[in-house]
């Protein structure tokens, strides 16, 4: 497939006279778009790609993974109606770890400014998007449905922005964000990662935070998962934590997931911490979460499965009702928690409405 090769700016040429009359060298790549039609490769023009050039994808479906090494590039496709979906037949790096899309940096080497926006990612048998070692990388407008793992996953990672996607149907989290699920080891500091607008429903977890540090999870609408939005650390050091989740909408997370060798089974839970630290949890809606695991009730701080307590998590000014078994449940060991300003009617223990 002949990648159609299209300037983005249509000053790029006079610039480059420009700067050739002022005695300054042009600049060495005017970024392009790369137009690729169904039935053609997105992987052939991807690696024709050059740094800050973008990918445009027409409406139609697509099938194959795709698995992108070059920092500043966009993937982009032109709304829900561009779906990418496994091809039995892709060989592809990405596609034999089970992945749609792969961002794909390397440890000492981030890729920076990597975009993926306004696609539908579907059917992998592990993550819609996986990425790892990126700097910067914004996933915004994306429909991750139906994949066998995370719908958005990012590990090893700084300053990711994942705005307004939809993540429905995936076997683990809708977006996953963690240091490492291979390796032990610390929380990462993710130096002001956001989760911002995003729509999460019927997914085992709507977003997990997995030993990671510095972060926003904020106006998110998480609906009909077995739990809502759980911040997980351990033994680590540094711990998980130095985050805030704020006026998210968490409802309804009702969803039945069964237990596993580590954790029990997952319902009914709305906002979820466990083994964390110097957390913030404010200005959000948290109703009718109702299961009876242990993990059960509106928002929950639970002892971490290695028994490392949460400490210092401050949950004020939360609207919790019709959760049960309680709005607010400190079920953890843990010191100089504070929760206050909650508007709910049955906490664990009483006294924390």
């Amino acid at each position: 497939m002949p990648t159609r090769r299209v300037p983005q700016l249509a000053a790029a040429t006079a610039t480059a006279s420009a700067l050739i009359t002022l005695g300054a060298a042009p600049p060495a790549h005017a970024s392009a778009l790369h137009l690729v039609q169904p039935g053609e490769s997105i992987q052939q023009a991807v690696d024709a790609a050059a740094p800050g050039d973008t990918v445009q994808l027409l409406p139609g479906t697509y099938r194959g993974s795709v698995r992108i090494t070059s920092s500043g590039l966009t993937l982009r496709g032109a709304g829900p109606n561009t779906v990418i979906t496994q091809d039995p037949a892709d060989t592809g790096a990405c596609a034999t770890a089970g992945h749609g899309i792969c961002v794909a940096g390397a440890e000492g080497a981030r890729l920076t400014g990597v975009r993926v926006e306004l696609l539908t990612v579907s059917g992998f048998r592990k993550n819609g998007l996986n990425a790892s070692e990126t700097d910067g990388m914004t996933v915004r407008g994306v429909r991750a449905l139906g994949n066998g793992q995370q719908g958005i996953s990012q590990e090893k990672s700084v300053r990711g922005s994942f705005t307004g996607n939809e993540a429905a149907d995936n076997g683990q989290s809708g977006i996953f964000l963690a240091n490492t699920v291979d390796n032990e080891g610390g929380a990462i500091d993710t130096e002001g990662a956001v989760i911002s607008r995003n729509m999460l429903s019927g997914n085992r977890i709507g977003v997990t935070i997995r030993r990671a540090r510095n972060l926003s999870i904020d106006r998110n609408i998480v609906h009909g998962n077995c739990g809502g939005v759980f911040v997980v650390g351990d033994e680590g050091v540094p711990r998980a934590g130095a985050l805030t989740v704020s006026r998210n909408t968490v409802t309804e997370n009702n969803k039945y997931c069964p237990p596993n060798p580590r954790l029990d089974a997952i319902q009914g839970t709305g906002i979820l911490l466990t083994g964390a630290e110097d957390t913030l949890v404010t200005g959000n809606t948290v109703r009718d979460n109702v299961g009876a695991s242990s993990m059960s009730g509106g928002i929950v701080l639970f002892r971490s499965v290695v028994g490392v307590p949460n400490t210092r998590i401050t949950v004020s000014d939360n609207h919790v009702d019709g959760n049960s078994p309680a709005d607010l449940a400190d079920r953890d060991t843990g010191t100089a928690n504070v929760f206050s300003r909650n508007h709910c009617a049955v906490s664990e223990p009483a006294g924390h409405c």
